[in-house]
């Protein structure tokens, strides 16, 4: 009989989580695009299940321009009043109108940086601050760290919303500027492997 391949505990709810696991989460990400996408999503799932977001992300895409952060800044409440009728969305008018003021904050940004993934990447932790084996006892303890709350002070010192620290983190875990993947899980000498290729924007 064929061992199981091992992963980590929380994708196995379904097909589509899983896929998200082995192929997304913990990967390396340098696209302003998906970057963007993701601190917004994150932003929408507060309260709320990542399977939940996961689940609803083609109609984010279609409802929020591709997360294109220029195209959502020029949203308006006629804009908003339409995202409070797609049932294919999380709809909350407070995550909403967080998304396009985080839009704007992001056009913002890219006056000052030539990049989000440069802006975003300057909040890597170094190797040496990660535990040295990550269980999956260890993992259920990581909901934040020093790095993670510093990128969520620098936001939010810069106007953004619906990014706090476990909000940051989560952010972090999935773009893997962190590899939270647990030992022996299959994903995590892959994400490792694209991390060491990987050049980091600046």
């Amino acid at each position: 009989m064929t061992a199981t391949p091992l992963r980590c505990g929380w994708c196995a709810a379904s097909p589509h989580y899983t896929a998200y696991h082995d192929h997304e989460w913990g990967f390396p990400v340098t696209d302003d695009r998906r970057l963007f996408e993701k601190i917004c999503l994150e932003g929408f799932q507060s309260g709320l299940s990542w399977l939940t977001i996961l689940n609803k992300r083609e109609g984010f895409r279609a409802a929020f321009a591709q997360f294109e952060p220029a195209a959502m800044a020029r949203f308006d409440e006629q804009d908003v009043q339409r995202l409070l009728a797609d049932a294919s969305i999380v709809r909350h008018r407070g995550k909403i109108e967080a998304a396009l003021n985080n839009a704007r904050r992001a056009q913002e940004l890219l006056q000052e940086f030539p990049s989000l993934a440069a802006y975003f990447w300057r909040f890597e932790p170094a190797p040496g601050s990660r535990p040295e084996k990550l269980t999956p006892d260890v993992l259920r303890t990581l909901t934040t760290s020093p790095e993670a709350i510093a990128l969520a002070k620098d936001l939010k010192k810069r106007g953004w919303k619906f990014v706090g620290p476990t909000t940051a983190y989560a952010f972090m875990q999935a773009m893997g500027l962190v590899n939270d993947h647990v030992e022996g899980c299959i994903a995590r000498g892959p994400a490792l492997a694209a991390r060491a290729a990987l050049q980091v924007p600046r």
